[in-house]
């Protein structure tokens, strides 16, 4: 009975929402993104509702972005910071339906289309259609921090002393995630993939089904509609997982022996994913092929990082330092040397800068690449930050 957070398994019910409106006539999953969402920029190609739900779209991750613009999990974030954060981006990843990057965006973007489509938030349709039918009622999804959940869970992350503390977010958006449930309902869920009750064997059969680029290739990392088709010690299988704060979660299925595991977790150093392919081993021992061996480790030479130097040369700290502003991020930074060493300052974080080469730094999963320049004083940098690429900071006064 008690209640979790799903984290990114959210998405297949997200993506439900949107084929349920397909289903009705009301859109389809090839149509321009623009004509629901017109604030966002055109890029020169069409991202479609489908490239959203494939992972295709080329849309940085709001998530990154939020982050980089100096927002933490802990600060309240709704609708409104997601969309706006995303209609300041001029460029992409990459050109929609070229490549694969999982980006929360395309889900979270799902979310508002559902909105403005049907006339009522992503909570009341999900509620409506899919929960209520399928008797699912202890789940919701939250679209408010502040809203009382009955018997909820609490999450959890180790600090830095073994202890455990509090690891709860207070961001608001949904789509990409924010479903809340339990084991018993998530069955429920699970279950209509056999029944088909909601949405019947058409439902299934889009969400499932594996996505392709736009030239026709299978995508690089095979991805359905919120779900992955995979295999799994010979079996078909289709899953996902979710991660928020200190929410972990895993929805494994496997459809030919109507058995499926679900794994939700309240602990950050969960591996859900692992644990519910152990339940399988077992539960389904008679029926899955043996495990593939495992394959040699690989040298040191392969795993050796590239060299990186805590310390900086006084001439590099002045050639670097100084202020740069971010138009897509809305954002600031500076960039400071102290005791040999480089600073940025975003808001209320300051994080050290290690230098790889004269012109790459990295701090955490940050990578700053400062513009080449024969004046000895770069201009600007490009950043990288996992799902977030080529986002450009320009120096300033």
């Amino acid at each position: 009975d008690t209640v979790f957070d799903l984290g990114s398994i959210s998405k297949q019910i997200t993506a439900t929402a949107v084929l349920l409106l397909a289903q009705d006539g009301r859109l389809s999953l090839d149509d321009d993104v623009r004509r629901y969402v017109p604030e966002l920029p055109s890029y020169g190609g069409t991202i479609t509702v489908r490239h959203l739900l494939q992972h295709t779209s080329g849309l940085r991750d709001y998530i990154g972005l939020l982050n980089l613009a100096g927002y933490r999990t802990d600060d309240v974030t709704g609708d409104d910071d997601a969309l706006a954060i995303l209609v300041r981006q001029r460029t992409l990843n990459f050109a929609p339906g070229t490549d694969q990057l999982y980006s929360n965006s395309g889900y979270f973007l799902a979310s508002v289309i559902v909105a403005r489509v049907s006339g009522e938030p992503l909570r009341t349709f999900v509620q409506r259609r899919i929960f209520a039918p399928l008797g699912m009622t202890r789940s919701h999804v939250l679209h408010r921090v502040s809203d009382l959940v009955p018997h909820r869970a609490q999450a959890y992350s180790r600090r830095a002393d073994g202890t455990l503390g509090l690891d709860l977010s207070r961001w608001e958006q949904t789509g990409d995630g924010a479903v809340w449930t339990t084991i018993d309902d998530l069955a429920r869920w699970d279950a209509n993939f056999a029944t088909g009750l909601v949405g019947g064997t058409w439902l299934r059969t889009q969400l499932e089904a594996p996505g392709r680029l736009d030239d026709g290739r299978p995508l690089p990392r095979a991805y359905g509609l919120g779900v992955r088709p995979e295999r799994y010690r010979g079996q078909p299988v289709v899953r996902h997982a979710g991660s928020w704060s200190g929410f972990r979660a895993e929805l494994l299925r496997f459809p030919a022996l109507r058995t499926s595991v679900a794994v939700l977790c309240n602990v950050a150093h969960a591996v859900p994913t692992t644990l519910a392919e152990r339940v399988a081993d077992v539960v389904l021992a008679a029926d899955l092929a043996s495990p593939a061996p495992t394959s040699a480790s690989t040298s040191a030479a392969s795993r050796r990082e590239p060299e990186r130097m805590s310390t900086v040369a006084p001439t590099q700290v002045a050639r670097v330092a100084g202020r740069y502003t971010s138009d897509e991020l809305d954002t600031t930074w500076t960039i400071e040397g102290q005791d040999g060493r480089l600073w940025c300052r975003r808001r209320a974080q300051r994080e050290a800068l290690v230098m790889q080469d004269a012109d790459t730094f990295v701090m955490g999963p940050v990578t700053l690449r400062f513009t080449a320049t024969t004046s000895g004083v770069p201009p600007g940098f490009t950043l990288d930050m996992g799902r977030v690429k080529g986002v450009r900071f320009r120096r300033v006064p």
